[in-house]
């Protein structure tokens, strides 16, 4: 798509109204359409208007694809909400849900959607890839649920058996397992859930669902770890489907194929596309693969049989799925034979990634495919901007959106960025005091990002994403240090040599990384086996060579000490989920990091001679 069309994207148009303190607000020039009170409606429309369409769909143990249509789903959705109606289930007593994106766990999430049962899918990581189970203790602890659904009973075993809950007839919440209950836990099956008839009392639950009745709640961890339950209203979730509807008119065009892996325990996979397959009536393949060896292969055998209207994914996917799809050009005409677009998060897009998929696109179709992003937190549920206009690089996050204002301030030689809006969450889940912390005067939500004016005159050119305002430091010189541009650029430069990397640097005289090695490509240089363990990989003279290639190339662009590598060391050691420093997407948390790795920073700058230290020239 060389130019994209007056009806694909609507135009900006952005309001600036300029502050006393030196600050502005940006706010759409275009008014938020009115949108429906519940999430509901949009299944109730769609299985009235088509009913026999896909809505899900996931591999089964045959190895098809099983899917349930638009009002298969709505009568089962409605019968799980009368199973949860008669339980004592409520904001204080939520479901909790521990399991992977499945069809059984989007039936209980929109049951108890009908039902106005709160429910929170909790990350499963920290269920299965845990040693201490401390977050996912800290979160039950917090919850207090009254119903946990672990799909399936022997694999979520320990988790439970961690949790140390006292059985239902104690007080101790309910246990629902779709498959293979286990022989010593009372356990109720989810089919027993599923099997239950709507009743009046489903109808009457749902005409009370008003657009300030929570729907979910979320959990995002801070750099200290500490889960914050984030309350994710109707109203938050229908203004966001409405404007992004506003914003993208490409959608009324025909409904919407995803194959998708994001967690719907994170606000991107379950806020952004799952509610924006349900409210343009699209279908949903659930893609049991992530972007991890042995896990990305199974993503790609999904793309190779369904071909997606629209794509989302983290960086470190695309990354993950771009060698299959340059080395084998049916695989990417197929992929790219029905693609509307291709939208990133979570993380910026290193530029190199973005050029191979353009290079792509256009050997397949003949032309570019529009490529974009939008920048927001489980707090905005999620989009508080969004990039709809021609791209053609990465780092613009767009204007904001229909609704939402973004307040810009000063703050260390930054403008911090602040939201107010519709689809702006009310607060913590039982932490009044991170509520009133997380809001300023005017109510405006502090997210902790920095951005810029693409164009100072013309605010319709978007918002230049300037890194987390509490990543950025100063060296001893007093120069600021932009964290999260050297990372990204530092990362392009060696790709794929890079997995990510953390800046090092506060109060010293250079800067420094930590970085994580992609082991695939640390073996393909080194021209080992992909199995060598990793501390052996990076000890490869050819890695090292490698790298210091592409740190050389990025150091000679540097426009100063600001910007300028010195010194590296590469880590032997995965970033730790337990400890904080990666989220189940992938992406790095670098304060946490730089926490728990303060030796490893003291090493890296103690002296040439330390082991494993890279001194650039």
């Amino acid at each position: 798509m060389t130019d994209i069309s007056e009806d694909f994207f609507a135009k900006p148009r952005v309001a600036r109204e300029d502050l006393a303190d030196g600050g502005c607000v940006l706010r759409s020039s275009v008014a938020l359409e009115p949108y429906p009170d519940t999430l509901c409606h949009d299944l109730e429309h769609w299985a009235a208007a088509a009913p026999d369409r896909i809505f899900l769909a996931e591999r089964s143990g045959a190895g098809g694809w099983y899917s349930l249509d638009y009002a298969t789903v709505r009568r089962k959705a409605r019968a799980i909400a009368a199973a949860l109606l008669g339980r004592d289930l409520s904001l204080h007593r939520p479901v909790m849900i521990l399991s992977d994106n499945s069809l059984d766990s989007a039936l209980l999430q929109l049951g108890a959607l009908y039902a106005g049962v709160v429910f929170a899918p909790v990350s499963p990581a920290y269920s299965l890839m845990s040693r201490d189970f401390s977050k996912l203790k800290a979160i039950c602890a917090l919850l207090e649920p009254g119903l946990i659904f672990a799909e399936d009973g022997v694999l979520f075993a320990r988790a439970l058996d961690a949790l140390d809950l006292p059985p239902p007839d104690r007080g101790g919440p309910e246990i629902v397992v779709s498959r293979n209950a286990p022989p010593d836990r009372a356990v109720t099956e989810f089919t027993a859930l599923a099997g239950a008839g709507a009743t009046d009392s489903v109808d009457a639950a749902t005409a009370a669902i008003g657009p300030d009745t929570v729907a979910k709640i979320l959990f995002t961890s801070g750099s200290t770890g500490e889960p914050k339950g984030v309350i994710n209203t109707h109203r938050m979730l229908c203004s966001n489907q409405q404007a992004i509807r506003q914003m993208w008119p490409f959608l009324k065009n025909r409904p919407p194929v995803i194959v998708d892996w994001l967690p719907w325990n994170h606000t991107f996979g379950g806020n952004h596309n799952f509610n924006l397959i349900l409210k343009n009536g699209g279908t949903l393949y659930i893609d049991a693969g992530k972007p991890a060896p042995g896990l990305v292969e199974k993503t790609i055998a999904n793309l190779r049989e369904i071909a997606p209207t629209l794509y989302f994914n983290v960086p470190r996917g695309f990354d993950m799925i771009l060698p299959a799809l340059e080395a084998d050009t049916g695989f990417r005409d197929h992929f790219f034979s029905n693609l509307d677009l291709i939208f990133y998060a979570a993380a910026a897009l290193p530029q190199s990634s973005w050029e191979r998929l353009e290079k792509l696109a256009v050997a397949s179709r003949g032309e570019k495919i529009p490529m974009t992003s939008a920048w927001g937190a489980t707090e905005t549920a999620p989009l508080a901007t969004s990039a709809h206009l021609r791209l053609e690089r990465a780092g613009t996050i767009g204007v904001p959106a229909p609704g939402t204002e973004i307040k810009l301030i000063a703050n260390g030689g930054k403008r911090e960025l602040l939201v107010r809006g519709p689809n702006v969450t009310p607060g913590y889940y039982r932490r009044p005091d991170l509520t009133a912390e997380a809001f300023d005067a005017d109510g405006f939500y502090r997210i902790g990002d920095a951005g810029r004016l693409a164009d100072e005159a013309d605010p319709d050119k978007g918002i230049v994403f300037d890194g987390r305002v509490a990543e950025d430091f100063k060296l001893l010189t007093g120069t600021w240090v932009s964290a999260g541009a050297v990372r990204v650029n530092a990362v392009a430069a060696v790709a794929p040599l890079i997995q990510d990397a953390v800046v090092t640097g506060h109060d010293r005289d250079e800067i420094g990384l930590l970085i994580f090695p992609n082991a695939a490509a640390c073996a393909a240089a080194s021209g080992r086996d992909p199995a060598t363990a990793l501390v052996d990989l990076i000890a490869e003279p050819a890695v090292g060579v490698r790298l210091i290639a592409g740190l050389a190339a990025y150091n000679a662009a540097a426009t100063g000490s600001n910007s300028r590598i010195s010194r590296v060391l590469l880590m032997g050691e995965p970033p730790s989920i337990d400890a904080n420093e990666i989220t189940d997407k992938g992406y790095i948390n670098q304060r946490a990091v730089l926490e728990r790795r303060a030796d490893l920073v003291e090493s890296l700058y103690s002296g040439e001679a330390e082991a494993g230290v890279i001194v650039l020239p």
